[in-house]
C-alpha cells in the first residue's frame, strides 16, 4: 500500500480547501426544510461553489456522477443523486456529501441534516453515528493503525445495537479524489497500517438502523441503499495527521475541535 505523505505546503492548500467544505454545509442549512427538493439543493450548493468560493465541486462529472453534491435521504446509505422529484418531508434524515477542489487540492465532508419533526429513534441514530466520528477522531494520531479506527467505530456503533456498512469506506485524499489508504469502519485493533506524521484521510462512519446489508442501484449505478429499507446515516470529516494527533480541515464553526 503506497500512501503519501503531504507536504505542509499541499496540507495548508487542503486547509482552505476543507474550509470552503464546510461552509457550504454551513451555508446550506436553513435551507434544508420540508418541501424543497433535493435538486434545488444541488443548485443552490453548485451556484454557491462555482460563484462564490470560485472553486470546483469534485463529484460533479466524477466517474459521471451526473449532479455537484450528494443527497442521501432515509434509507439510502450514500451516493444518492439530487433530484427535483426528492422533496423533502418533516420527519425525513439527510445526508449532504460536500468536496471542493480548491487550487488542486480536495476539501471533503458531510454531516445529516434533521428535516422539520423526526422520530427519535431516527435522531438517536444521527447521534451516535456522530459520535461514531468524534470517537474515531479523538483517537487519530501517529502509531495507531487505520484498525484501531475501524474498531472503535465498531465497538460504539454495535454497542448500541446499529450495524456498520462494510463495502464502502473513508480513503485518502489530496490532490487526488480517493486515494490510498482505505479507512474501514470496522476491524481488530492494532492491525493495518499504522498513521504516520503528514497522512490526510477521511473518516465517515455509515452506520444502519438495521442490518449492514446494502444495495447498488442497477437503474443509476450509484445509489446505495439499505437492503432491509432502514435507516442509514453518515458523518464525514478530512483529517491530517500531526505529531501528537490530527487536524480536522473541515470542521465547521459549531464543532468542539
Amino acid at each position: 500500500m503506497a500512501v503519501g505523505i503531504k507536504s505542509p505546503e499541499d496540507i495548508q492548500l487542503m486547509r482552505k480547501a476543507g474550509r470552503l467544505a464546510a461552509e457550504v454545509l454551513e451555508m446550506i442549512e436553513p435551507h434544508v426544510v420540508p418541501g424543497i427538493s433535493t435538486g434545488e439543493l444541488d443548485r443552490i450548493c453548485h451556484d454557491y461553489i462555482v460563484n462564490v468560493q470560485q472553486a470546483v465541486p469534485a463529484p460533479l462529472n466524477y466517474n459521471g456522477f451526473p449532479k455537484s453534491i450528494c443527497t442521501s435521504l432515509n434509507h439510502v446509505i450514500c451516493h444518492g443523486i439530487p433530484s427535483d422529484t426528492a422533496i423533502l418531508r418533516s420527519g425525513d434524515i439527510l445526508n449532504i456529501d460536500i468536496t471542493v477542489i480548491k487550487d488542486g487540492l480536495h476539501g471533503d465532508t458531510s454531516k445529516m441534516f434533521i428535516v422539520g419533526e423526526v422520530p427519535v429513534h431516527a435522531s438517536k441514530l444521527v447521534r451516535i453515528t456522530q459520535e461514531c466520528l468524534y470517537k474515531a477522531i479523538d483517537i487519530v494520531r501517529p502509531g495507531i493503525t487505520l484498525g484501531d479506527i475501524g474498531n472503535t467505530i465498531q465497538q460504539y456503533a454495535e454497542g448500541n445495537h446499529y450495524s456498520v456498512v462494510r463495502e464502502y469506506c473513508g480513503h485518502g485524499i489530496g490532490r487526488i479524489f480517493h486515494e490510498e489508504p482505505q479507512v474501514l469502519h470496522y476491524g481488530k485493533p492494532n492491525t493495518g497500517l499504522r498513521i504516520e506524521e503528514g497522512m490526510t484521510f477521511t473518516i465517515e462512519p455509515m452506520i444502519n438502523a438495521g442490518t449492514r446489508h446494502t444495495k447498488l442501484s442497477r437503474k443509476d449505478g450509484w445509489t446505495v441503499t439499505t437492503v432491509d429499507r432502514r435507516l442509514s446515516a453518515q458523518w464525514e470529516h478530512t483529517l491530517a495527521v500531526t505529531s501528537d494527533g490530527c487536524e480536522v480541515l473541515t470542521r465547521r464553526q459549531a464543532e468542539p475541535f
